[in-house]
């Protein structure tokens, strides 16, 4: 697999997920869609999106419901790409939703793999390839971030540091839709800072691909840690999305944390 291929496999799936064209990532011109459920988006994805924006970088796809339509176009038209994605301009939008009960929720930044940086890195601990066989104990709430307990099923593939017969460090990744992968990971607290979440992180990215999918990874922007072992791992940042959810679903979101 190619590194352009990567990119692109990334961008059709964005387009499937936001209702666009693949090549509407790669203009100079922002573009607003009405947002359709479609059987073959990430399988986590809640749609029809209510307000979604989306950028490979050169400008910001809206996908959104037809009643928000015209809000969205003022709030592109107003704002930069870049600045389509920070405050104080996620207050404007924040406003525009407000009277449709909807606020900003999601804020994620994620990367795809650089072939040029990433190798399987080492780490003092011995590495094991896991198939869901061999993680189903593993589903706790240390393990949250690699495992998903609500969809276990998804679940394929894991990558475990073992210091002796303990669990240390564990990537695992989701098929969450038909060409891409998501990892996550998990490093016990007392094992942080010794190499652990980039060696599990960089294997398991190149076991996916030899698999011939796409490995991708996500973080909120304000994760420095995880960012930190994404870039260490061979990533580098490839998109930005912000989706905003219906208040109830933001407020129980805030119970639970």
């Amino acid at each position: 697999m190619e590194q352009q291929q990567i990119l692109q496999i990334a961008m059709e799936q964005s387009a499937i997920d936001s209702g666009c064209q693949w090549e509407d990532f790669c203009t100079h011109e922002n573009r607003v869609v009405n947002s359709q459920p479609h059987p073959e988006a990430r399988k986590y994805l809640e749609l029809p999106f209510f307000c979604d924006l989306t950028s490979y970088g050169n400008q910001v796809v809206a996908s959104v419901h037809p009643d928000f339509q015209e809000e969205a176009e003022a709030y592109l038209k107003r704002f930069s790409p870049v600045d389509c994605f920070e405050t104080p301009a996620l207050h404007i939008l924040e406003e525009k939703l407000r009277p449709f009960g909807c606020r900003v929720c999601f804020m994620a930044e994620y990367f795809l793999p650089d072939l040029s940086h990433l190798q399987p890195l080492s780490c003092q601990y011995s590495l094991k390839l896991l198939e869901p066989e061999n993680f189903q104990e593993y589903y706790l709430p240390q393990w949250s971030n690699a495992l998903c307990e609500k969809r276990r099923h998804l679940d394929v593939l894991a990558v475990g540091a073992f210091d002796g017969d303990k669990l240390v460090g564990l990537a695992g990744c989701s098929a969450d839709c038909e060409t891409m992968w998501q990892i996550g990971v998990d490093v016990l607290p007392e094992y942080r800072r010794h190499g652990i979440g980039a060696a599990v992180t960089s294997h398991l990215a190149v076991e996916i691909l030899r698999r011939e999918k796409v490995p991708f990874y996500c973080c909120a922007w304000s994760n420095v840690r995880s960012a930190r072992n994404a870039i260490k791992s061979g990533f580098r940042p490839a998109w930005v999305q912000v989706t905003a959810k219906p208040e109830p679903f933001v407020k129980e979101m805030l119970k639970e944390r």
